[in-house]
């Protein structure tokens, strides 16, 4: 699984090169920019509803009360350190929801950009079809809609983990690890889509390289931490990238 990350990891150098060689970045910014404009919006709303919420849930349970009546810092040290585990754990969850709902708004380019890239791979003549991307459209959306469902469930599994003390300080990195998963095997099932596996094919090839999906995510989510351009780039790069990441794989 390591040698598939580092494969993914290198299909995010080539596919810069990709796109800069073939011109394509008028199918990275358009959507890139959108996407950013709602990042900034959502996460800023997500972040503080979250905060809100384990405020909330807090004062219902009576734990600050109970801390205060306590008097120990080394148990007010574990709650604050649970507290902010929570916090992460929820502004995944926001950001998982988020992320499907532009995978649904987007899923037009995002299949076209996946098919075009393949074209460009294989030096066969790009013939655009209408039907084939409203079939990689709709394939995209049903994708979506049930990988944010099995997501939703294993986080809601995680965020109860997240309110023990010490072994729910690693419920961020189960979060994270199942975000960078899912994300990925959304970018990866264009492909798979095109070369006509059905979803339950589609769910097992990827399974058996879970390390293309689980890579192709965490460099999706790395880019965010450089603001703005890497917002604007993470979209596409993620298509662009998957695809890459596919070719040599047999997908026959």
């Amino acid at each position: 699984m390591l040698k598939e990350i580092v494969i993914s990891i290198q299909s995010y150098l080539k596919a810069h090169q990709f796109i800069s060689k073939y011109r394509l970045w008028k199918w990275i910014l358009i959507p890139g920019i959108i996407y950013a404009a709602l990042f900034c919006v959502g996460m800023y709303f997500f972040w503080y509803s979250s905060d809100e919420a384990v405020a909330h849930l807090s004062a219902f349970i009576g734990i600050d009360r109970w801390l205060h009546h306590k008097q120990n810092a080394f148990l007010s040290f574990i709650f604050m350190m649970g507290g902010i585990m929570v916090r992460l754990v929820l502004v995944f969850f926001y950001f998982s929801l988020f992320k499907y709902l532009f995978l649904i708004i987007g899923s037009p380019v995002f299949a076209y950009l996946s098919e075009k890239t393949e074209s460009l791979i294989t030096e066969k003549p790009f013939e655009f079809s209408l039907a084939q991307l409203l079939k990689d459209m709709m394939r995209g959306i049903r994708v979506a809609l049930r990988n944010s469902l099995w997501q939703t469930v294993y986080t809601l599994s995680i965020l109860i983990l997240s309110f023990f003390p010490l072994i729910g300080w690693i419920t961020p990195v189960i979060s994270m690890s199942v975000e960078c998963y899912y994300y990925g095997y959304s970018m990866l099932d264009y492909s798979c889509e095109r070369h006509q596996l059905s979803p339950s094919e589609s769910f097992a090839f990827i399974g058996k390289r879970r390390g293309l999906a689980i890579g192709n995510g965490l460099m999706f989510y790395l880019m965010h931490f450089v603001p703005i351009l890497g917002w604007v780039l993470a979209p596409s790069y993620a298509v662009v990238a998957a695809t890459i990441s596919l070719y040599h794989q047999n997908l026959e």
